[in-house]
């Protein structure tokens, strides 16, 4: 009789090019081995916690229930933050408790959190600077392999977990236009924008995207609506409309940075 066992999603920003990743994969499969493991992303910029809290939110829900993310962007690991396990309504999630789960605590609904301090679910001998693979991994193995979440340490008020602030956009002129900001960049260059795919309908169609420099780009449906290197808006697959040039890189030619503010405008 051969049992599934949940899958196990990995977010980091630890890059491939060193080892820490395939490290985190080998702890899982020492405890594990069954599991399958698949890799969400390892390129979330750099300590970029917002970054990965709005890619994790906007990703998880196409993953199977009982899925288990171990989340790292841990610019505060070794410090005293806590390590926690936030169980939802359809999966657990394993991460710092830095505001890294803001957007999931947002979007779903929660059934329990419990912090980790169960040495017997963690390696033995932990490093100050690598809880990836020393907490994260093997508690994330644990739990595949049937652990109660319960089991991983005492109980937590979610109200009491951390959260950061997710931009949100706001209107001066009763919404004949929309203020919001870059969010971040992908690995092409196209600017993922606070603003959200149902801010354009039928009935309020958008002019288009004003940038910091009175540039404003058209929204299209896709990339190939627009001339090679030509610039424009559009809403993308995570549900945040983006600003990309056709073959080109956005983020480098338009001048524009996370942070930067953008409007958006709808026809009169």
């Amino acid at each position: 009789m051969t049992t599934t066992r949940p899958l196990i999603a990995l977010m980091t920003d630890f890059g491939l090019q060193d080892p820490y990743v395939g490290i985190m994969k080998g702890v899982i499969a020492g405890i594990s081995p069954r599991t399958p493991v698949i890799d969400l992303t390892h390129c979330i910029s750099a300590q970029n916690i917002l970054q990965g809290a709005l890619l994790l939110g906007s990703s998880s829900p196409y993953f199977p229930d009982g899925t288990i993310f171990a989340a790292i962007v841990d610019p505060g690991v070794g410090t005293e933050r806590k390590a926690i396990a936030l169980v939802t309504e359809s999966q657990v999630f394993v991460a710092p408790d830095n505001g890294l789960l803001s957007s999931v605590m947002k979007k779903q609904k929660i059934r329990a959190c419990y912090t980790i301090t169960n040495p017997s679910c963690m390696l033995p001998d932990q490093s100050a600077t690598f809880h990836g693979r020393d907490i994260f991994s093997p508690v994330a193995a644990h739990l595949a392999n049937g652990l109660e979440p319960a089991m991983l340490g005492s109980a937590l008020d979610p109200e009491e977990c951390k959260r950061i602030e997710i931009p949100e956009n706001s209107t001066r002129d009763g919404g004949s236009s929309w203020e919001g900001v870059v969010l971040y960049s992908d690995v092409y260059g196209n600017l993922i924008t606070s603003f959200t795919g149902n801010m354009i309908t039928e009935e309020k169609q958008a002019l288009g995207i004003r940038t910091k420099n009175n540039r404003i780009l058209p929204i299209h449906r896709t990339y190939g609506d627009v001339a090679e290197g030509e610039a424009l808006a559009y809403t993308g697959s995570s549900g945040f409309i983006e600003i990309a040039i056709r073959n080109g890189n956005a983020s480098q030619s338009l001048e524009l940075l996370p942070g930067d503010r953008v409007m958006l405008l709808y026809a009169s």
